[in-house]
């Protein structure tokens, strides 16, 4: 007799624990994570909408270690693809990664090895999805799920639109019934919809998990000594902590005032050298520095449970960004605090960005020609190709304001011309693709590099195989030679083609999506471009709403902004706490607080005047609404009466 339906899914719930618990560790799913997991399986398409830090990894990995085949992982960001590779590596799980400064013979290598089942899982740049490189092997794969990270930049109205990823339905018709697992931490409601249209889901289910955290205290201080306000928090709040600012030069001054102060702090930004930051993130995360004062360059992939408090500096640009950054905090569950800093001049920059700073359909056209001349592309040129690309070096050779740059290349991007990845730190790779006995006739007749070569072999097991990461420093300094002497040899193997040895790479990168063609014809839609410019201040309007609200619970709001409408105040924000001191119900202020609007909209009284006409609530309680909204400027003073100020 056939099992029931009920049966296996026991069976297969069952079996994902067990998976769970072997590569885990874990002997339970976080919310959520077995509903989507049951979704996958069943071979619907589903969108899955998890906070940051809800473990959204977990939801492909585990249905696809629980078939056989491959799985595709689409992500935009290069350091998390190579953060969950050297994850599953750690665990025994075959997986690999393409995407933006690898080489074409690497490319070729690491998709032939998919296409014969050497490895569970494959992770893709949106970019790379698209070339012919990829697509003519698609066919080829034992693929059994296509998992789409990050999915929010399939839409327009995301904050982070990558038009590479409106391509990712081409693909499906190749893949033949397989499901496609969408994956965000951040999507408004109109977002979520154009996700499952754009992934063309058919038979589809949708998890959304609250946006809110509950042991999470958001803060706004209007403070015009910021640097003060932050020492005098990180003395109040004790523990691990990260602060935000907008600009590299920022992130040195504050980290060295905290320093001073005390305050064991180092700085973080995309300028600095890979290995730098490397060390700089491994001593935060070690507890060896306590605040890490960065751009938002830093963070992503980052899963530190025990930060105790994330405060911006700056205003961020959107609340998607916002919400994102400052729940890196309390991931541990523990009460935390997201705290935002502002002032006058923070107001005069955002109307100044949205003014000014936002590049005209001329300007974009100037910076695509100077890019171009910039890494010397060709008409005709350039399409799939991957560059180094070092924006502050570009403006400065250029004369070109970096922030008009950034949104230049960014609606560039989302044009499709071109792609900017994040800076991709790729150590030297290596791989010999000739026979022993021709290796050793090299030997034999060059004996300075016999001795790198047979170190080579003896240390770095499976190059004959694949590529695999070398690193020079490390052999010249056990062979106590120069690390150049070590370099010259494996490029000389390089060009005599015994082996294929690619440098590694320490920069972000500029990938062609289309081939160079004359600036002045480079199809670009204005109308796109003002809506985009429209859309952009409207996110950074609500931003601004955000910091300058002084009455709704700062929870709420958020949550609002995502579409969660059915919500409570959270009781812990500076808002609630507020709130919470004049010992008053919601509906009670909110009565009240009608009351007076309506009374003071049609004339002006005094204190005593407004307590004797609002009606049905006793005068103490009157007295401590009108307080509280003279505290936050909605009531006012006029000749000695009080006014409605809104």
């Amino acid at each position: 007799m056939e099992p029931s339906l009920k049966q296996n899914t026991d069976i297969q719930a069952s079996a994902a624990l067990e998976v769970l618990l072997r590569y885990w560790g874990h002997r339970a799913f976080r919310p959520l994570q077995e509903e989507i997991i049951t979704s996958v399986l069943s071979g619907q398409d589903t969108l899955a909408l998890l906070p940051t830090g809800g473990g959204k990894s977990v939801c492909y990995q585990v249905p696809a270690l629980m078939r056989e085949g491959m799985c595709i992982v689409i992500s935009p960001l290069i350091a998390l693809m190579k953060d969950q590779v050297a994850n599953l590596h750690k665990k025994g799980i075959r997986a690999v990664a393409v995407y933006a400064g690898m080489s074409r013979r690497e490319i070729d290598q690491a998709l032939n090895n998919c296409m014969y089942g050497a490895y569970k899982f494959l992770y893709l740049s949106p970019e790379r999805l698209a070339t012919d490189i990829v697509r003519m092997r698609l066919e080829r794969m034992p693929v059994t799920l296509l998992a789409v990270d990050e999915a929010h930049c399939i839409s327009q109205w995301g904050y982070d639109f990558r038009p590479p990823y409106l391509r990712i339905a081409e693909i499906r018709p190749l893949l033949k019934d397989v499901p496609v697992l969408a994956l965000t931490a951040t999507a408004t409601r109109q977002v979520r919809e154009d996700i499952c249209a754009k992934l063309a889901f058919r038979d589809y289910k949708v998890f959304q998990a609250s946006f809110e955290r509950k042991n999470i205290a958001y803060v706004v201080r209007y403070e015009e000594n910021k640097l003060q306000k932050i020492q005098h928090i990180l003395h109040k709040v004790r523990g691990s902590a990260i602060v935000y600012a907008r600009n590299r030069k920022k992130t040195r001054e504050i980290a060295s005032f905290l320093s001073r102060q005390g305050i064991a702090a180092d700085y973080y930004h995309a300028g600095l050298p890979m290995h730098l930051r490397n060390a700089k993130q491994e001593k935060w995360i070690a507890g060896e520095i306590r605040v890490m004062v960065c751009t938002n360059a830093f963070g992503m992939g980052i899963d530190k449970p025990d930060v105790r408090c994330v405060i911006h500096v700056d205003l961020p640009e959107n609340i998607e960004m916002y919400y994102q950054e400052s729940g890196r905090a309390g991931r541990d569950g523990k009460k935390s605090y997201a705290v935002l800093l502002y002032n006058l001049a923070d107001r005069t920059a955002v109307e100044k960005r949205m003014t000014s700073l936002f590049p005209s359909e001329e300007e974009v056209r100037r910076v695509y020609s100077a890019v171009c001349s910039y890494l010397q592309v060709a008409e005709g040129a350039g399409k799939g190709e991957s560059y180094d690309f070092d924006i502050l070096d570009f403006c400065k050779r250029f004369r070109l304001d970096v922030l008009k740059t950034h949104h230049a290349l960014h609606l560039l991007e989302q044009s499709g011309h071109l792609s900017l990845s994040d800076a991709v730190s790729i150590p030297s790779r290596i791989r010999i693709i000739v026979g022993r006995e021709e290796l050793y006739k090299f030997q034999v007749s060059n004996a300075a590099a016999d001795p790198i070569v047979k170190l080579l072999l003896r240390t770095h097991i499976g190059v004959f195989d694949e590529m695999v990461y070398t690193y020079e420093a490390e052999i010249a300094s056990r062979l106590h030679i120069s690390k150049e002497e070590v370099v010259r040899t494996l490029t000389l193997l390089d060009q005599l083609k015994l082996a294929a040895y690619e440098r590694s790479k320490d920069k972000p990168q500029l990938t062609f999506l289309e081939a160079r063609v004359d600036a002045r014809y480079l199809p670009l839609d204005g109308r796109f471009i003002r809506k985009r410019k429209k859309h952009y201040e409207e996110q950074l309007r609500a931003m601004l709403q955000y910091a300058l609200n002084n009455t709704r619970c700062r929870s709420q709001y958020v949550l609002d902004y995502f579409g969660e409408t059915d919500n409570q105040r959270c009781g812990i924000c500076d808002i609630c706490l507020e709130r919470n001191k004049l010992g008053l119900t919601d509906l009670e202020l909110e009565d009240i607080t009608a009351a007076v609007k309506d009374i003071l909209l049609s004339q002006p009284c005094t204190m005593d005047e407004l307590v004797g006409r609002v009606r049905y609530y006793a005068g103490e309680k009157v007295i401590y609404a009108v307080r509280w909204l003279l505290d936050k400027g909605q009531v006012g003073h006029e000749n000695n009466q009080l006014i409605w100020q809104g």
